[in-house]
């Protein structure tokens, strides 16, 4: 599962002030294997987390980050061992795991130089199709591709069908054209749409879908966005972080209990905070991503290491949108 909030002005008045502000996290069982953000594709412009299988203990193929949150057969097995098998099944159906084999793999949040940038998280759900396909190519096939964001999700929610649920983002950057942001999810409305300018959250429901800790995270992001053209750069990601990281469980929240039902009941006090912190699944990844008004892009990604929440990794990328 994830959570994101943006906030998207293409033409800022101030020129200090930034066209994008992203702040994402993606949650997952910590025994999951899981690479950090690098560049990729054609002549390296595409900026996200891995797209090719790895190997597993066994020796074979696990799908990268083809969703918020995958898993494989090898830790189907560990979650039987260490959590049982009745708690296993209820989370991975609550939190939209997928346990099958042998699909292909994808990312969950990229942006390219070309000024693509894709997000995707999953739609909780009671029950999952486990012979749908893989979401995460939703976002690498966007990235790779060459056609404009609207046109992309109008394609895709055509085929929303063939997958379980799922929230997909998809954006085109362009200084000289202006910034376009569109939204299509296949559990809500049939069609895309383009956002307007402003603030915005989604979580594992549709776009603005006010979940307790939705709210409470949007209001914390909006706070601080308040004061981003004020602030350094450096103290703008710290502040952006903390509220990535607030642990405070906003409950009681029936929207959440109703969408997950009994499923999601064995994580409920966890699952309804912004940074998800349980034994053995969590918050893994959080992602910053700025734009300023020249077009110049900031990439923080700040990485769990070791399956140890105490132990942490952040890496930075700078470059400038090409379009």
């Amino acid at each position: 599962m994830c959570i994101i909030f943006f906030k998207f002005d293409p033409r800022p008045v101030s020129k200090n002030a930034y066209r994008l502000i992203l702040a994402a996290n993606r949650d997952e069982f910590y025994n999951r294997p899981s690479k950090l953000a690098d560049f990729w594709g054609n002549n390296n412009e595409i900026l996200s987390g891995p797209v090719q299988p790895s190997v597993g203990p066994s020796g074979g193929s696990t799908d990268p980050l083809r969703s918020c949150m995958s898993w494989q057969s090898y830790g189907t097995r560990l979650m039987r061992t260490v959590m049982g098998t009745w708690l296993m099944v209820m989370l991975s159906s609550a939190l939209g795991l997928d346990m099958e084999e042998g699909k292909a793999g994808g990312t969950w949040l990229g942006i390219s130089t070309r000024g693509k940038l894709g997000a995707l998280t999953n739609y909780l759900q009671p029950q999952q199709d486990p012979y749908a396909r893989g979401r995460g190519e939703l976002v690498t096939h966007f990235l790779t591709g060459d056609m404009d964001s609207l046109s992309y999700l109008k394609k895709v929610s055509t085929e929303g069908h063939l997958y379980n649920g799922f929230n997909l983002l998809a954006a085109d950057l362009s200084t000289t054209k202006g910034d376009v942001v569109c939204y299509y999810g296949n559990r809500g409305q049939p069609e895309p749409v383009v956002l307007a300018p402003g603030t915005y959250g989604l979580s594992n429901a549709l776009l603005e879908t006010p979940w307790r800790k939705l709210c409470f995270g949007k209001q914390l992001f909006m706070e601080v966005v308040e004061q981003s053209e004020a602030l350094p750069k450096d103290t703008l990601v710290t502040h952006l972080l903390d509220v990535l990281n607030n642990e405070e469980a906003q409950l009681p929240d029936p929207a959440i209990e109703d969408q997950g039902r009994e499923y999601i009941q064995p994580i409920l006090s966890k699952y309804a905070a912004v940074c998800v912190r349980c034994a053995t699944y969590g918050t893994r990844t959080n992602t910053i991503i700025l734009v300023d008004a020249d077009g110049h892009v900031t990439f923080i990604e700040r990485s769990m290491l070791d399956k140890d929440a105490s132990r942490w990794e952040t890496n930075t990328y700078e470059f400038t949108l090409q379009s």
